[in-house]
């Protein structure tokens, strides 16, 4: 396992600033108790961050013929919708719900063709609220791709505070290369051609870069 190259300010931040806080609590000689109180609650606060930008080593599903979940999470949404910003059609929307406890890498579903990539200003609704796909600061993905164009949404949540992505229009992308990141409690909406088979179910635990969503 490593850490993710978008946690590393981050986390020597933190470990700067718990650094001097215990420093500063064992120079005035606080209450025993209340020093190694803060002091444990550092350490896990420390671990909890650390964590959140974990990359496991994984073995990566590769099958041109598929798409292959773009986030750890679990299955919130399977419906038909009418995808009128992109699309301009009938699709299917398939969307996983990360919590802060998931990876939160985020992976392109298959190779294809980056057609536009947009970033989309928005409130904070918890990022399992339907109204999020459309209301919440997220970014829009569009790709031309061996299963059809289909659009990838990053959202932000209620605690997201940073959406990254790395997508740039007219770019050739490979399946499972990274996307981008989203910090701290986010969501990922995927609209897929209807003519696509769906594997996966309601409330199912998904792994990026290995669950397959959906095949020819």
């Amino acid at each position: 396992m490593k850490i993710h190259k978008e946690g590393s300010t981050i986390i020597i931040l933190v470990l700067g600033v718990l650094c001097l806080l215990n420093l500063y609590l064992n120079q005035i000689h606080v209450n025993p108790i209340l020093f190694w109180s803060v002091f444990a609650v550092s350490v896990v606060f420390f671990l909890a961050i650390v964590s959140f930008f974990r990359m496991p080593n994984r073995q990566l599903t590769q099958d041109a013929n598929a798409l292959i979940a773009p986030a750890d999470g679990e299955i919130v949404v399977i419906e038909d919708v009418v995808e009128n910003d992109y699309l301009h059609s009938d699709c299917k929307q398939i969307s996983i719900f990360m919590s802060p406890l998931n990876v939160h890498v985020n992976r392109y579903p298959i190779a294809g063709t980056v057609l536009e990539s947009d970033h989309h200003d928005g409130v904070k609704l918890p990022a399992f609220n339907p109204k999020s796909s459309t209301k919440n600061e997220r970014t829009s993905i569009l790709m031309d791709t061996n299963c059809g164009k289909i659009l990838c949404r990053q959202i932000a949540g209620a605690v997201a505070r940073r959406i990254v992505c790395y997508a740039e229009a007219g770019s050739q992308v490979e399946q499972n290369q990274e996307l981008g990141f989203i910090k701290f409690g986010s969501r990922v909406d995927l609209f897929i051609p209807k003519d696509l088979k769906i594997e996966v179910s309601m409330n199912q635990k998904v792994r990026g870069g290995q669950t397959v969503i959906a095949r020819k």
